[in-house]
């Protein structure tokens, strides 16, 4: 199963609906009846393989499809979609057409049509033809793959003709002045070409790989280059080897390729220089499949260079050993003729020494007709079963020179490991259905460029108790010879195996090479028996991990598995997973990514189903990974689950260590929201700033679910979690009611208690449940009928999760306001009952308006106190005055008075329920301007005069027996005759048009 996230094909599907249905107006011409409604866009992916992307679903090249535009709109059974090939520019891209079929649809041959399910056109009995049937691409035989399984090619400066046509030669640079030499293996699987290199030492790394046919259209081009950030390949840097993979080969390629008209380039250099390209045919040769060894001929030291400018040669060696050992030799080649040498030409053949002190092996073979490019000659000798440990060992060199000139013509190349990519690896578990051991593990290895054998072994609960052995054996003979010692040390067994031999490699390429685990009580405690595997993508990682049995499974105890996983410079996420010991009663079975933001109790988990499957094996992608998730897969910690389907539940489970992603898949650009940051994760105290699910809060290294409430012992704090803020406050102590001498601070306990007491003041922390957390529950108590209860916990009461002793008593913590200090539980110390009453507030000897809370926590208001201060300056009797500052009545400090609900006010303190005029700096005391303070906020307003109060100034004023008001502004009154001439004058003027001000 293939998916994608990319969001361009889903927009892709609607205008495919859109254009069928302005398709479907009538007057449309016949071109734009059969012409395609929608190309796929060009800018879709950074490269364009030979398949189409469609929705969420691969296409091959040639395939049809109807438009599934998903729900509600279905399939679009007249919207019929092809995959073509499109040259652009010598290169053969693959894009989807999508056209109307409707007006195509051919008369019905009856009177009375009908429309069947699926499909477009109304048809008749009988009808066949239509062009609203998809037909089905051929699949090819499986004895047809078979025998067309393994190429090799052969990439030398001669073998590049087809770089050099006049058509395409202006852009390849196919002078190769070092003479550098490659040549390949190619191993087709399951519609995949996988294909492996040697290259000359002294070449660096290709810059890419192009398949191209016999007319020079590329067909498919893979970038080599390894990032200088990574992903790094293990495997590649030990054994010197170029390896990748050609996914989902169209079948049209696959016919190129069984009829030998395919050709590889390799391709050196960069943007700015020009290129180096060498390129050879991928054909078929003798004795591919049996190769154990390989060889890279490239012309000996000692000869011209010019002479010798683009020869090279492969040999393809295998062995058979036994009573008689013999070598086979296949040897492809060019570059050691002469131009006189026309036909009949004697080659040597020798095998022999590094150091040349001596020749193993010495033939003579003629070539009848020699040719430019690729000549084959196939060698075959007994070989003594020493030799033959110097093969194996690479010691020996392969020689082929002209007979007639066998100084100046002359190739050679060391023999070593054969030039497939492949690793070896197994599962190990116990192979006896009955077997109630748990111990698994998992074991790979692979040869490197000196041909010595690397192997890693991982094994889980192995008791070291029993001495356990691990040993390689040959598995094909019924006694099981053992041909290596191992030994154990811990469960991650790494080394090398120096000094191979036949008895090691026969077994290994054959598929008969096992590893066993014997202990004391076990002689075959577990069992795994090598199976190859190409390096290609995930299996092109750093290591594979061990899918291990999650605790309290109803699967069998022996059932394990392994996973490679990897992301590649296309920000494709590949995996692998191979199965063992999983019965078929628990397939099919799903696999999911899991994602934690960090490594804590409680941490959210993000989990992204991959794939279901059955069977015991299954390889898989995700196409284009969004850049926030390919991040997660770096910086977060990632599990893979396998859970069965049928019975719903966790089979295997594995951590994943830190995947490497190429920086472009990234960009680098991390969000708080969406992928965590390490810099965050080592500052213990911002614990908010880390990214956790939509509800959960991380404290103390764990995470909390929205709505908990934990206390931390050392810091005698509690603690909660409220959208998604995590908030702490110091716990809370109700008052004792005992004499001052009589309290005691009990160790482990945070509140102090009355001493000859057996109870703790709150909750006694160090008989606490050891749970954290509090969710809403009903009180519990533990029963009095029993001594047994008495005596295996202690009494006392429940309340959620956490635990108070008996006669306890606490402020009740409620989230998000924190303790509530007017609220005294109590745990009754014979009942066990708990009781939580509010304090009572005694009556009020002032109006509620003006009574105040002197503590924002306060449990009860209080009236404001009356406080005289010293009159100020010279106003009138009883006229309020500023009291900042004033010592009168109080002796608190300023600290206390704003504690407890006072107030700050340019630079001077008030007390809570205290009122005053402000004073201003430009203006002095605004004695028409009063303030109040309460419960620490000011209010301030200006004095109000009634229009009575106006009416007795005026009144007043007259008899010069009340003085005015400064702080009211009465306005000025006069007579009603004086006020109706104004009104007169006033008419006048506005007649006149002159505009004369009167002051009023």
């Amino acid at each position: 199963m293939v998916k994608t996230t990319t969001a361009s094909a889903l927009s892709a599907m609607l205008i495919v609906g859109l254009c069928a249905a302005v398709s479907l107006l009538p007057g449309g011409t016949d071109a734009k009846r059969h012409g395609p409604l929608l190309v796929e866009d060009e800018g879709a992916r950074r490269n364009r393989p030979a398949e189409c992307l469609f929705g969420k679903t691969l296409r091959e090249l040639g395939s049809t499809w109807f438009a599934d535009l998903g729900p509600p709109f279905g399939v679009m059974y007249c919207i019929k979609c092809e995959c073509v090939a499109v040259h652009k520019k010598r290169r053969i891209v693959a894009r989807v057409q999508c056209r109307n079929i409707k007006n195509e649809c051919p008369k019905p041959t009856c009177d009375e049509p009908i429309l069947l399910p699926g499909r477009c056109c109304k048809s008749c009995p009988g009808d066949a033809h239509s062009p609203d049937i998809v037909q089905d691409l051929p699949q090819a035989q499986p004895d047809e793959e078979e025998r067309s399984k393994h190429f090799a090619a052969l990439l030398t400066g001669r073998t590049s003709s087809i770089l050099k046509r006049d058509d395409i030669r202006s852009t390849y640079s196919t002078i190769n002045p070092q003479n550098i030499v490659a040549t390949g293996r190619f191993v087709f699987h399951k519609k995949n070409l996988y294909y492996s290199f040697y290259i000359s030492d002294k070449a660096p790394r290709p810059r890419a790989i192009q398949f191209v046919d016999n007319q020079g259209n590329i067909l498919e081009e893979h970038p080599l280059v390894i990032p200088p950030e990574g992903p790094f390949s293990v495997y590649q840097n030990a054994t010197g080897k170029i390896c990748g993979v050609w996914r989902r080969v169209p079948r049209d390629y696959r016919r190129l390729l069984r009829d030998d008209m395919m050709n590889a380039v390799l391709l050196w250099g960069g943007k700015y220089q020009a290129e180096l390209a060498i390129a050879g045919p991928i054909g078929k040769y003798p004795a591919l499949p049996q190769e154990l060894f390989s060889s890279l001929l490239e012309p000996a030291p000692g000869t011209n260079p010019e002479q010798m400018n683009g020869a090279g040669g492969t040999a393809i060696v295998s062995t058979k050993s036994g009573v008689t050992s013999s070598i086979y030799l296949t040897i492809v080649l060019n570059g050691i003729f002469s131009p006189d040498d026309i036909a009949d030409v004697p080659l040597n053949i020798r095998l022999e020494m590094q150091n040349k002190d001596q020749v193993i092996l010495e033939e003579t073979q003629r070539v009848k007709k020699p040719a430019h490019d690729i000549n084959i000659i196939e060698v075959s000798s007994p070989l003594s079963v020493n030799d033959l440990r110097l093969l194996t060992r690479g010691k020996l060199t392969v020689v082929v020179e002209s007979k007639r000139k066998p100084e100046a013509l002359r190739i050679q190349g060391i023999v070593q490991t054969r030039v497939a990519c492949e690793v070896f690896q197994t599962l190990l578990t116990s192979h006896n259905p009955e077997s109630r051991t748990d111990t698994t593990g998992l074991s790979w290895m692979y040869l490197n460029k000196e041909g010595s054998l690397v192997y890693n072994i991982q094994t889980h609960n192995l008791h070291m108790n029993y001495n356990p052995v691990i040993t390689l054996i040959d598995d094909s003979a019924k006694r099981k010879a053992e041909i290596e010692n191992l030994g154990f040390s811990s469960e991650h067994v790494s080394g090398v195996v120096d000094r191979m031999g036949p008895r090691v490699l026969e077994p290994l390429y054959s598929g008969d090479l096992a590893i066993n685990v014997a202990n004391d009580l076990n002689l075959n405690l577990v069992h795994g028996k090598y199976v190859s595997r190409p390096v290609a993508d995930a299996r092109d990682s750093t290591a594979p991990v061990l899918l291990k049995r999650i605790a309290n499974s109803a699967a069998p105890p022996h059932s394990v598995g392994m996973a490679w996983v990897a992301v590649d410079n296309e920000c494709n996420l590949h995996y692998e997973v191979t199965l063992a010991g999983v019965p078929s009663s628990y397939h099919p079975v799903q696999l999911f990514l899991e994602e934690l933001p960090i490594e804590a109790p409680n941490a959210p988990i993000s989990r992204t189903p991959l794939e279901d499957f059955s069977g015991n094996y299954l390889e898989g992608f995700v196409l284009a990974m969004p850049s926030i998730e390919l991040a997660k897969l770096e910086t977060s910690v990632i599990y893979l689950e396998l859970r069965s389907k049928s019975k719903d539940e966790p089979i295997l489970k594995a951590k994943l260590k830190s995947i490497k992603v190429p920086n472009h898949c990234t960009g680098n650009q991390y969000h708080d929201n969406d992928v965590q940051n390490n810099s965050v994760i080592s500052t213990p105290h911002n614990d908010n700033n880390l990214p956790t699910g939509e509800t959960k809060c991380y404290h103390s290294s764990r995470f909390y679910d929205e709505g908990d409430m934990w206390n931390v012992a050392e810091q005698c704090t509690m603690c909660s979690c409220f959208h998604r803020r995590v908030k702490c406050e110091p716990i809370k102590c109700p008052p004792l009611k005992c004499r001052k001498e009589d309290i005691v601070q009990k160790k482990g306990d945070c509140c102090p208690t009355c001493a000859g007491k057996t109870t703790t003041g709150v909750v006694s922390l160090a008989a606490a449940s050891e749970s954290n957390r509090t969710l809403p529950s009903t009180v519990s108590r533990y029963p009095e009928d029993t001594a047994v209860a008495l005596v295996s916990k202690p009494r006392g009461c429940h309340l959620g999760d956490h635990f108070h002793s008996a006669g306890a008593t606490w402020h009740p913590y409620l989230p998000p306001n924190g303790y509530d200090t007017c609220i005294v539980c109590t745990c009754d110390a014979n009942s066990l009952e708990i009781n939580c009453p509010r304090t009572q507030c005694p009556p009020l000897n002032c109006s509620d308006k003006v009574a105040y809370r002197p503590d924002k926590k306060a449990c009860c208001k209080v009236c404001p106190q009356v406080i005289k201060s010293k009159p100020s300056g010279t106003g009138a009797p009883g006229e309020m005055g500023d009291q900042a500052g004033s010592s009168v009545g109080t002796l608190r400090n300023p600290q206390t008075i704003l504690a407890n609900g006072g107030c700050s006010y340019n630079a001077n303190v008030y007390e809570n329920g205290q009122e005053f005029h402000p004073v201003l700096a430009t203006h002095g005391e605004q004695k028409c301007v009063k303030c109040s303070c309460k419960d620490g906020h000011i209010k301030c307003e200006r004095k109000r005069c009634a229009r009575s109060v106006c009416a007795r100034q005026h009144l007043g004023a007259r008899k010069n027996a009340i003085p005015a008001d400064e702080c009211c502004q009465c306005p000025k009154t006069a007579g009603r005759h004086q006020q109706h001439r104004r009104r007169q004058q006033q008419q006048q003027n506005q007649k006149q048009t002159t505009a004369i001000s009167v002051k009023s």
